[in-house]
């Protein structure tokens, strides 16, 4: 009886055993709920951020030393940390437009951005490169960590505003103004 007892005992003890290594195996590759890029260098902050949204399954890779591409709902952005080790920490999200060159330099452009600035608060809007390029620019602040589920909310604001923005331009607007991909040999699935 007693070699009974003491078997049973071992063998639960191995059952506890293998389901806590199977536990433990299971919680390391669940994809993390925060990211913590407190005290990093923007270049650190950006491989660490990556490292994130990759195992969040969300389609991204590295632009440049401070920079992560990412594809939101057929949408491409660059994500870039900006680490304060004294005080608020941001990512900036980008998206750029290219400007057809009928329209470079224009002063109808100048105006639509200087009304879109004036009217909204969801992303600044900034002319670039000589009048070729219009970048939208966003900030998610924080201290040290960023939970997905913020940073996820935060790209879908600035995504829905920018459709927003698209649907009250002019019929037409989409052959003057086209987004500028950021990532290559993107497929939709």
């Amino acid at each position: 009886m007693k070699k009974l007892i003491l078997a049973g005992l071992i063998m639960s003890l191995g059952a506890c055993a293998s389901t806590d290594k199977t536990e433990t195996t299971a919680a390391a590759t669940l994809a993390p709920d925060s990211v913590d890029l407190g005290g990093l260098s923007n270049e650190d902050a950006t491989s660490k951020l990556l490292e994130a949204l990759l195992s969040k399954s969300y389609l991204a890779s590295r632009a440049g030393p401070n920079g992560v591409a990412v594809n939101f709902d057929n949408n491409q952005f660059i994500l870039q940390p900006s680490i304060n080790p004294d005080g608020i920490d941001r990512i900036m999200m980008n998206r750029f437009y290219a400007i057809h060159p009928k329209y470079v330099g224009s002063k109808e452009m100048l105006f639509m951005i200087g009304t879109l600035n004036q009217k909204l608060n969801f992303a600044k809007f900034v002319i670039r490169d000589n009048g070729a390029v219009i970048q939208v620019q966003g900030a998610a602040t924080f201290v040290d960590t960023i939970t997905m589920e913020e940073l996820r909310r935060f790209i879908l604001w600035t995504d829905e505003g920018l459709r927003q923005v698209g649907k009250s331009l002019p019929e037409g607007a989409e052959d003057v103004i086209k987004p500028i991909p950021v990532m290559q040999n993107i497929q939709s699935i």
